[in-house]
């Protein structure tokens, strides 16, 4: 079955760097786009960008543009999220999705 498993969440203070993984098995990892969300306690999930399936292309949402930096190993079956200058607004679960499925998410925490 489908499973995506996110990991390198942690505390960060203001204006530093983590970068997040999402190792994914199940299906035939090189043909879908993969998408990172993240989403705060009572607050919708929100997109935060996404990766082609050859990783060639990469979409953003205008909070992160700039800032966050999505990439994949296609050979390794992981998806990267690099996130740099992080700020406070950043603190949420960070979720991987590809299709309907999800995986559980990593917390990031932004704070001095």
């Amino acid at each position: 079955q489908v499973q995506l498993v996110e990991s390198g969440g942690g505390l960060v203070q203001p204006g530093g760097s983590l970068r997040l993984s999402c190792v994914a098995s199940g299906f035939i990892f090189s043909a879908y786009g993969m998408n990172w969300y993240r989403q705060v306690s009572g607050k919708e999930r929100e997109w935060v960008g996404t990766v082609s399936s050859g990783g060639s292309s990469t979409n953003y949402a205008d909070s992160v543009k700039g800032r966050f930096t999505i990439s994949r190993d296609n050979a390794k079956k992981v998806v990267y999220l690099q996130m740099n200058n992080l700020k406070p607004e950043d603190t949420a679960v960070y979720i991987c999705n590809v299709h309907v499925y999800w995986g559980r998410g990593t917390q990031v925490t932004v704070s001095s």
